[in-house]
């Protein structure tokens, strides 16, 4: 039989993942896997489905999250979510991305993050946009460009950020343009209801990510009063209507104890969530604060407890600084990953506001070749320790040297503060996190017996 499945086309692969994907038994989990695993080309796409598929096998806890999205979310969703994702980005997607790099002297980033608006009702303290000017929006039009331009690439997955993505009076157009994309939405939350939910429900390839601090007192104290439920009332909302939706979180020097809180986790589950997509608070945008940023220690506990959750909770993890071996270190740059911002600017990160391209004059592939994002690419290439891998935190005199090169520029007035005015208290926290991190990293390239 799989000998015959291997002259079937991707579409009729994907219709038979979605004839299979109304049960989440372990030998359907198993079956889907291996129709997935004959559509990818790249040898290293076929032996990670066949780890997974061993992962099924055995019943790790960490399966519970694929049987949780089969089992409990609105078929509109779950399809557009197998399809999308699953297979036009990450299987069929890899190919095509393959071929570019064979025509074009690189591989492709695996997704773009795109704040559409700057426009946003909250002032919360220590926001890393928070310094944007609050008129910036990005047309429909100049967003479509963008995601077509990617689409040429094989990336069918994009992250979409702001200010407030929805207070963009047209949003759904976009995904309805783009159906055959799967997007992530970062949201403060206050606006789902209702019709909302309703629009969610009809497209189908949209994941709201909720931005928390903790409990209510946490969250409010940060996002103003009454905010935590808020949040609450749009995950019941969604929860009740079928949809999946995910936590994000900035660890700061406050809320550590709080996130890396078993119970804190199961909380999450009791509500709904799926993911949780975890950042630390880097000093840029409105007022950086030092006194906010997580402590060398509370970092370092940050990634041994998701470690634990990982083996624990039916959730998917994503820690942005942690998860460095993970993914062979920074991703920025358009090695994994770049930022358009709501003027068009193409930077490295959400977190690095210097650019030298802009989407309204230079092409996707030419700013993804420019000086600036080479450069970038080449620093990724020589760092040794991959739990510190970041180029503003980790190592900062990377950064100074980005903004001194010929045409780059910050993004927003006070961006290049975190490598002028903090550069001594920069250089001193990433010495201090080395003192922990290093002997970490020594130790985890130690052999098992």
């Amino acid at each position: 039989m799989l000998q015959g499945l291997k002259e079937y086309s991707t579409e009729k692969i994907v219709s038979l993942l979605l004839s299979l994907a109304g049960s989440c038994s372990t030998r359907n989990l198993a079956r889907m896997t291996r129709l997935m695993e004959l559509i990818p080309r790249k040898e290293s796409y076929k032996e990670k489905i066949r780890w997974i598929r061993r992962l099924i096998l055995e019943n790790h806890p960490s399966m519970e999250f694929p049987r949780r999205i089969l089992r409990e979310v609105h078929p509109n969703q779950r399809n557009k979510w197998i399809t999308n994702l699953a297979v036009n980005h990450l299987l069929s997607g890899t190919n095509k991305r393959k071929e570019w790099q064979e025509r074009e002297g690189y591989y492709p980033p695996s997704t773009v993050v795109i704040s559409l608006t700057m426009k946003c009702n909250l002032s919360c303290y220590g926001c890393y946009a928070g310094d944007y000017e609050k008129g910036l929006e990005l047309t429909n039009d100049e967003v479509d460009s963008v995601l077509t331009q990617m689409k040429e690439m094989g990336v069918y997955f994009a992250v979409i950020s702001g200010g407030e993505p929805f207070f963009k009076k047209d949003l759904f157009e976009i995904f309805k343009k783009h159906s055959d994309m799967a997007f992530l939405v970062f949201t403060h939350g206050g606006l789902i209801d209702e019709q909302v939910v309703q629009q969610l429900i009809q497209v189908g390839n949209v994941m709201p990510a909720f931005s928390l601090e903790g409990y209510e007192e946490q969250t409010d104290e940060r996002r103003g009063t009454g905010h935590f439920k808020k949040v609450m009332r749009a995950m019941e909302l969604l929860k009740g209507a079928g949809l999946t939706y995910c936590g994000s979180f900035t660890q700061t020097s406050r809320n550590t104890d709080i996130i890396t809180d078993s119970r804190y986790m199961d909380f999450l589950l009791e509500k709904g969530v799926y993911a949780l997509w975890l950042f630390t608070y880097v000093p840029v945008g409105r007022e950086p604060d030092l006194e906010l940023m997580a402590t060398p220690e509370q970092r370092d506990l940050l990634r041994s407890r998701i470690v634990e959750f990982r083996a624990t909770k039916p959730m998917l993890f994503v820690d942005f600084w942690n998860d460095g071996p993970l993914i062979d270190g920074c991703i920025a740059g358009g090695r994994k990953y770049f930022h358009i911002n709501a003027n068009g600017d193409i930077e490295p990160c959400v977190f690095c506001h210097v650019a030298s391209d802009n989407i309204r004059r230079t092409p996707l592939k030419e700013a993804l070749r420019s000086p600036l994002f080479s450069r970038i690419r080449e620093n990724q290439g020589e760092q040794e320790n991959l739990l510190r891998p970041c180029m503003l935190i980790d190592h900062p005199e990377q950064g100074r040297e980005l903004l001194a090169m010929e045409g780059v520029y910050p993004t927003h007035g006070g961006a290049e503060a975190i490598f002028t005015d903090l550069a001594a208290e920069m250089d001193d926290y990433a010495g201090r996190y080395g003192e922990i991190a290093d002997p970490v990293w020594e130790e985890g390239k130690k052999p098992r017996r």
